[in-house]
């Protein structure tokens, strides 16, 4: 029937209205900035720069493969990569961004940045009150600015973040394993190029 989702809309708009008046749950206003609803977990304004350890900067999981840049639509990424490697927050050298900047003033919050990237480096922030005097260098976002711990990536995101968290742990673990594997032949090899060429000059003995 033509017009049921309009009388359907109106009579939840009846509803609410009477019923707030005799029942809390029905208030579907609050007195900002005094009160605040907590954002949803899956609610997502503009991107940030997830870092691990207690240091941003050593600690950008952010590799400057520009993959964001070349995928964002609106062309509001801009990434410069440091031609020399950097020690991670764990000491091991790292490609890092020399310049990462994001103009949110044109970004579109469409998320292709955070599908694209293959290390969990940029994900999306809940933090909506960015206002600014300067609608131009204001709301240009550079590395130090977008950069933020993966503690608070869990805080606004927990299940998600806690999904990333695992795969990059049994990652970590099966490259130990890779490595471990790896040494181990190399050292069979070794030994057996070594017991070789005693057997050899024995022979020749």
């Amino acid at each position: 029937m033509l017009g049921t989702g309009i009388i359907k809309g109106m009579a939840q708009t009846a509803k609410n209205f009477v019923g707030s008046y005799r029942d809390e749950q029905y208030l579907t206003t609050v007195q900002y900035p005094e009160q605040r609803i907590p954002a949803k977990e899956n609610n997502r304004n503009f991107p940030f720069l997830v870092f691990d350890g207690e240091e941003a900067m050593p600690g950008l999981r952010c590799v400057a493969c520009q993959i964001c840049e070349k995928e964002c639509p609106p062309q509001c990424i801009y990434i410069e990569k440091d031609k020399n490697k950097k020690p991670d927050y764990v000491g091991k050298a790292q490609v890092q961004p020399l310049v990462f900047d994001i103009d949110i003033s044109v970004c579109m919050s469409c998320q292709i940045c955070v599908e694209v990237c293959p290390f969990d480096a940029i994900k999306m922030d809940t933090e909506f009150e960015l206002s600014q005097t300067d609608r131009f260098g204001g709301l240009l976002l550079d590395k130090h600015q977008l950069a933020k711990s993966n503690t608070y990536y869990r805080e606004i995101h927990p299940t998600e973040a806690a999904a990333i968290d695992q795969t990059r742990e049994e990652d970590v673990k099966k490259a130990a394993a890779k490595a471990a594997a790896k040494a181990k032949a190399d050292a069979e090899k070794a030994a057996a190029k070594e017991s070789s060429s005693e057997t050899g000059g024995s022979e020749a003995t």
